[in-house]
């Protein structure tokens, strides 16, 4: 179990050395503002957090690594895409603060761009700084319901709301409920229970009701 954990770790942390080997003075910290939204692409999403000044970002991640180890030190380190994309998964993640560099994880920042999208006035930034902080700590994470973007809208505009999600649900909503669809769903229908000889009422009547109702909400 020992040497499974210490494989884990190393796995995990493949590229941290490799990142951490880049020029830290590649974001000009002049830039940035106690209370400024900062947003950077990660994998194939992008990652939100609140800078609250002295070269600290709060962001909520998810993390694998504090479930395979209570070594703090290395789960302090840079969280890698390796062990965001476990974190996801096992939906363990924590509001932590982390440096400009290990935040951007190599990537440039855009600074305050929801301000053009969201229709709410910003707060004030010592406010919004006191909210990024003090919600650090464990907290439960969800890809849909809870994520990064939830939590720095909430410190910044005062609302828990993700673009993101948004925009993923109504793709997904328009693949599923399309008149494709429930034209496929009608013939996969028809085909199970011939194969599976179960032509009954019960049966032709769950095909046609779910074929409808896709369509309907089409």
């Amino acid at each position: 179990m020992v040497a499974m954990s210490a494989f884990l770790m190393r796995t995990l942390d493949l590229n941290t050395a490799t990142l951490q080997k880049e020029d830290d003075s590649k974001h000009d910290l002049s830039l940035y503002k106690r209370g400024d939204l900062l947003e950077v692409p990660r994998t194939l999403f992008t990652h939100f957090g609140i800078y609250l000044g002295d070269n600290r970002v709060a962001h909520l991640i998810p993390d694998i690594l504090p479930v395979i180890t209570k070594n703090k030190s290395a789960i302090a380190k840079m969280v890698t895409n390796n062990r965001l994309l476990l974190g996801v998964i096992t939906k363990v993640a924590s509001v932590r603060v982390d440096s400009v560099e290990d935040f951007a994880y190599g990537s440039e920042i855009l600074i305050n761009h929801m301000d053009k999208v969201c229709s709410q006035p910003p707060l004030d930034g010592d406010e919004v700084a006191r909210r990024a902080e003090k919600l650090l700590g464990s907290v439960t994470y969800s890809l849909l319901w809870y994520n990064c973007e939830h939590y720095v809208m909430y410190c910044r505009y005062g609302m828990a709301i993700s673009y993101q999600t948004y925009k993923f649900c109504t793709t997904v909503r328009k693949i599923v409920c399309s008149r494709m669809s429930a034209y496929l769903t009608a013939l996969c229908g028809i085909g199970t229970m011939l194969y599976l000889g179960c032509v009954t009422s019960l049966t032709v009547l769950l095909t046609v009701l779910i074929s409808f109702t896709i369509w309907m909400a089409a």
